[in-house]
């Protein structure tokens, strides 16, 4: 990788990363025309001490910034929950899977929107009324992994 001329931005998950001289840096690139390709674009996450600033609020100031889109590779892309899929030895179909997340946007409605079926757990990420962001005839909402597990094994999944 050619580090002297730069042709690409890519932001993930880097915390100690997200200063004012590393963001300013990246954004004069993508004025000079780099490309601006996110690995996911998640608003937080959690840490030991509570929820924190994920990649998508930097990602989204220097798209606003440079006045450019991102390209983004992971979650919640359909790309993404696809090329997941395909990347197994069964033959399954969206309609046959279930996405178990704690991250209404990226997880659960990222996989709905590639034709899978997915369940809310109500675990880390999960805030007191991120359920109601998920149509209705599609809504799963459990307190916990297992109960997740259960739901499927009872074929009683949306």
């Amino acid at each position: 990788v050619d580090i002297k001329e730069p042709n690409a931005v890519v932001v993930g998950l880097a915390p100690s990363k997200f200063t004012f001289a590393s963001l300013n840096k990246a954004f004069r690139l993508l004025l000079e025309g780099a490309k601006l390709i996110a690995v996911h674009k998640g608003r937080y996450y959690k840490q030991k001490d509570g929820l924190s600033l994920g990649p998508g609020p930097f990602i989204e100031a220097l798209e606003y910034a440079a006045d450019v889109k991102s390209h983004v590779v992971g979650k919640p892309e359909r790309a993404f929950f696809l090329t997941a899929l395909a990347s197994t030895d069964e033959s399954l179909t969206p309609q046959q899977t279930v996405m178990i997340g704690d991250d209404v946007r990226d997880d659960v409605l990222g996989a709905i929107n590639a034709g899978m079926h997915a369940i809310l757990v109500k675990t880390g990420k999960y805030c007191e009324g991120d359920e109601l962001q998920i149509p209705e005839a599609s809504r799963n909402c459990v307190e916990s992994f297992v109960e997740a597990v259960d739901l499927i094994e009872k074929n009683l999944v949306k």
